[in-house]
């Protein structure tokens, strides 16, 4: 749109304007999403009133409704968008491994950053139990477009004889299954001030499991 109105000989004080309410209106989104997944973490869904929402974003209480149909809406973004940044920073790191061993080093450390999502874990967690929406939303959105992108990886790995061959996809499962299991446990969800040495004895033991099993 700016580049159009550029383009288009739009007066130059006209586009900045509107690039600064553009900025503005992101602004205010993700405030109020940031402000949710807080309340959602700390008082839960149904604990959490869209007054309280508003005034923890510093917004208006029907600034909520420019930007959201509704309460549900809010909570469906905030869980779909904190998942879909861990698929980037997860994609990314798997492009960007300087070989397919080092695997190893990606699951450490991306178990060891659990913890900086500890609040959108919590709000999955026990909000995907009673939304259906918002299970229907991660199947859609999160888990069926990361397990493609971690079966495309090891489909490749297996293809170049680095890891034995077997369904890609199933792997792919556990791999992030693995995380799943670990991302939900007491852990990381009911004591956030987990030691970093606890965090990186179960990144060391998930990423060994995973790579060399469990037989002697």
């Amino acid at each position: 749109m700016l580049i159009v109105m550029v383009m288009s000989g739009f007066p130059s004080a006209l586009v900045r304007e509107t690039l600064n309410a553009s900025n503005k209106e992101e602004d205010t989104r993700s405030r109020i999403l940031k402000a949710a997944l807080r309340l959602f973490a700390a008082k839960g869904y149904d604990g959490t009133t869209t007054k309280d929402l508003a005034k923890k974003a510093k917004v208006a209480e029907g600034t909520l409704f420019r930007y959201f149909p509704n309460k549900k809406a809010i909570l469906i973004e905030v869980a779909t968008q904190g998942w879909v940044e861990i698929l980037t920073d997860l994609l990314t790191e798997l492009s960007e491994m300087g070989n397919y061993k080092a695997v190893a080093q990606v699951m450490r450390r991306r178990v060891l950053r659990m913890q900086e999502n500890n609040d959108l874990l919590k709000v999955c967690f026990i909000e995907a139990q009673f939304h259906q929406e918002l299970r229907e939303k991660i199947q859609s959105e999160v888990i069926i477009k990361m397990t493609d992108v971690a079966e495309a990886f090891f489909e490749t790995a297996m293809e170049k004889g680095i890891y034995r061959r077997m369904n890609p996809k199933i792997v792919a499962q556990v791999f992030l299954g693995m995380f799943a299991i670990a991302g939900f446990s007491s852990e990381t969800i009911i004591t956030p001030e987990a030691s970093p040495q606890a965090l990186q004895e179960m990144a060391e033991g998930i990423a060994d499991i995973f790579l060399h099993g469990v037989l002697a």
